[in-house]
């Protein structure tokens, strides 16, 4: 308990010659730097506050504004027109100031209104200019002067580098697309799925609902659509997420990755003393609104992207609830939760101030790694309550965590910036066996062994006990682009930024005074409980089948020499590699983000178009091939991009569905819409600071990206990361009792596939492939 009696500021005894009072310089000093530390962040979000809210003006420009007037006013001219002096007539405090003091105050209240109306005309006119998204459509090399204007004129206004949060006001809001629209490419979507008497059902049912229900539900929409940031996130997160009664673990949570071929370092110790600080560095960019999330298609012109999902990346759980969860999010949190064999502890990495250094936060974990202490009854498999059914969770956290020492606990756990567990495995692509231990490392990210993780944390850093690292986050409260970039900056920083010595260890000193981690303290009288919600988790987790492989033969490189988008020639190959699976098309869903727009999360790409299902049948007989892989690859393309600018399908379907629940009323056509099962549900992890990993001169750095759960029982998750020139990482999910998928059989598809297009495409591309047959995987 010595780390209890440092903690303690004074002390006083009553004795008979008086009070005795004992001050800690030591305490007082931390108490005060903490202090200190906290006023300056304060001092620093106003300061940045405000530079964000006058965006895109600056805060100067308003003694730039001040001055002019002044300026006009010495020379006998008014530019107020008059409003000046009515402002001086009406001023309060006219008996106290002279009357040169009443016109510079007058001034200074004209010239904060005229300022302020500049700011609001700038950014009502870039939320104008942002709204224009017809460039997404227009080819490369082949820009409109329509389009080149509109560049030049974004350029003007956002001139000024911006902080993370600067262009949220002036995102334009998500539209509500017409109902006549989106039916129509709800029918063109599905017209290759169903047979000519399922198409004719669902035309009639289409048909029904517009003519009845569907206006009645828009107009709901649209009301909602002008009263809030955005009609779809709200409802998305609360819907799809937090009412879900499911486990979270694999059903909702997806994992990232370490670098392929290389670990920095092999000592665990070290790997998560960089890791905890080079995500703590990410927090304070974060904090500092140092980042920017920015789109570039059009050669020196950015677009900004809604940053909304950051704010709660950090100090952020996901609470259990009887009917709905609930994301609790703190200001900040100067400690990480960790978790080593079956114990739990609290470790603090702020000491009078300071974050601690690399060194010293290897230091400290290093002591729980040392720590022989055996966990209490029921501690050691605690972390499956998160990871099994809600309701019972949401139950066992009423009952027994509610008070006294389990609430305290938990509420380091809950309050911590983010969770970390030190695994007594050795994972990553090693061995004789590497594709076999790459798809148990993925197994082991996406749910480990179902308790060692706190699923419900947003964040849960993994660190193997051979150095190897990973992630797994919760859902609801951001999606995968967002935590992409903060494990890019995390992996960038910790291998060329903050480094290793010779020996492996972190770089920098070591207060050796520093307190041990603290051990939480527990009192588990539910070990019933614990190990009901052990066996849901478990089960699900044996079910799950996951094949990890990087695709060596080509990357996007060759792919774009053919004048093709990468991103729709692999969700070509997987459309080929479906049907070859299971001799049929399916409904298959492609994420992609509607950042655009203020506070937007997803859109659902329907890759299987009538051109692409054309295609893979030309393919299969061999006819007309090319032309229709061309024609096919530029329908996903503007499907892609008619998401991206809030004219999808599925998100407006949902929220029509939303609100005919609120109302009491049934829709047969939404029901079935809704109730569809996507059994190819893909998505690509984005790689968006390219310029933090020098491949050229260190291409071992690739990154093997992330993965997420299977969706439909008898269906396939599909994640892939184009990574650098030459490479694609793809990660494959299905269930074991689903006989009709396999993992590792849908990835030999996908490489097939993928090696049939570029033949087809590029007929020397056979023949190339057989002179360097080192290669292929």
């Amino acid at each position: 308990m010595a780390e209890a009696h440092q903690a303690v500021a004074f002390q006083f005894t009553i004795t008979p010659e008086g009070i005795d009072l004992h001050l800690s310089y030591q305490a007082l000093n931390q108490i005060y730097l903490s202090g200190l530390r906290s006023w300056k962040k304060r001092i620093s979000r106003i300061k940045n506050r405000i530079i964000k809210g006058v965006y895109p003006a600056s805060p100067s420009s308003w003694l730039f504004v001040v001055i002019a007037i002044l300026a006009t006013m010495y020379m006998q001219s008014d530019p107020s027109m008059g409003l000046i002096t009515k402002i001086r007539e009406h001023l309060p405090l006219s008996l106290s100031l002279s009357a040169q003091g009443q016109t510079v105050l007058s001034v200074l209240l004209f010239s904060t209104l005229l300022w302020l109306s500049l700011i609001l005309a700038l950014r009502f006119c870039l939320k104008l200019l942002l709204s224009y998204h017809r460039w997404m459509f227009e080819l490369h090399g082949r820009i409109s002067t329509k389009t080149k204007v509109w560049a030049t004129l974004v350029r003007l206004l956002s001139s000024r580098k911006p902080l993370l949060y600067s262009y949220q006001t002036s995102l334009p809001h998500l539209p509500v697309p017409s109902i006549k629209d989106t039916l129509e490419r709800y029918l063109e979507s599905v017209k290759p799925l169903l047979d000519v008497a399922g198409f004719q059902r669902m035309t009639r049912l289409a048909a029904e609902f517009e003519k009845s229900l569907g206006n009645h539900l828009q107009k709901y929409l649209k009301l909602k659509a002008l009263w809030a940031t955005n009609y779809v996130s709200d409802w998305w997160e609360e819907y799809v997420y937090l009412r879900s009664r499911s486990p979270i673990m694999v059903n909702s949570n997806y994992y990232g990755m370490d670098f392929l071929y290389v670990t920095p370092t092999a000592t665990q110790a070290a790997r998560a003393g960089n890791t905890i600080t080079a995500l703590f560095l990410y927090r304070r960019k974060t904090l500092m609104l140092r980042f920017n999330y920015l789109y570039s298609r059009i050669p020196g012109t950015v677009i900004p992207l809604c940053a909304a999902q950051c704010e709660r990346m950090f100090n952020t759980t996901r609470t259990p609830g009887e009917e709905t969860d609930v994301l609790q999010h703190w200001q900040d949190s100067e400690f990480v939760a960790v978790y080593h064999r079956g114990r739990y502890f609290r470790l603090w990495v702020y000491r009078a101030g300071r974050l601690l250094s690399p060194r010293e936060i290897q230091y400290q974990i290093q002591r729980i790694l040392d720590d022989p202490s055996p966990p209490s009854p029921g501690e050691d498999k605690l972390g499956a309550l998160t990871a099994g059914n809600r309701m019972p969770w949401a139950q066992v956290r009423k009952q027994f965590f509610s008070s006294g020492v389990n609430k305290r606990s938990l509420d380091c756990i809950e309050k911590a910036a983010f969770f970390v567990t030190l695994d007594d495995q050795e994972e990553g692509m090693m061995g004789e066996n590497p594709s076999v231990n790459l798809d148990r490392y993925a197994k082991s990210l996406l749910h480990g062994k179902c308790y060692d993780r706190w699923f419900d944390k947003s964040l849960s850093v993994v660190v193997y006990k051979n150095g190897k690292n990973g992630l797994n986050a919760e859902h609801s409260w951001a999606d995968a682009p967002i935590v992409a970039h903060l494990w890019e900056f995390t992996l960038a920083t910790d291998a060329f930024h903050l480094g290793y010595t010779t020996d492996g260890n972190c770089r920098g000193e070591i207060e050796h005074s520093l307190p041990p981690p603290q051990r939480l303290s527990w009192d588990i009288p539910l070990q019933t409980h614990v190990s009901e919600s052990l066996a849901v988790a478990q089960a699900l987790a044996d079910d799950v089948d996951c094949h990890v492989f990087p695709f060596r033969e080509f990357g996007k490189g060759r792919i774009k020499k053919l004048k093709m988008s990468p991103d729709s020639f692999v969700q070509l190959a997987l459309q080929l590699a479906y049907y070859r699976d299971r001799g049929t098309f399916c409904l298959t869903y492609e994420a992609s983000m509607t950042r655009l727009f203020r506070e937007g999360r997803t859109e659902t790409v329907r890759s299987s178009s009538n051109e692409s299902c054309a295609f893979v049948l030309a393919l299969e007989d061999r006819e007309h091939c090319r032309k229709l892989f061309r024609k096919a690859a530029e329908k996903h393309q503007n499907l892609y991009r008619l998401a991206m600018t809030g004219s999808g399908i599925d998100r407006h379907l949902f929220c029509l569905y939303v609100v005919s629940k609120y109302l009491g009323v049934e829709s047969p056509f939404l029901k079935e819409v809704l109730s569809q099962p996507w059994r190819l549900s893909t998505s690509q992890t984005p790689v968006q600071q390219m310029e933090l990993f020098d491949l050229v001169n260190h291409p071992e750095f690739i990154s093997l990206g992330g993965g997420f759960g299977p969706v439909a029982d008898d269906g396939y998750g599909v994640s892939y990361i184009i990574m650098g020139e030459e490479m694609i990482n793809f990660h494959v999910s299905c269930k074991h009792s689903c006989t009709e998928t396999d993992s590792h059989k849908f990835g030999s598809q996908i490489s097939q596939a993928m090696m049939d297009l570029m033949t087809l495409l590029n007929p020397d591309f056979k023949e190339a492939t057989k002179a360097n047959p080192d290669k292929q995987s």
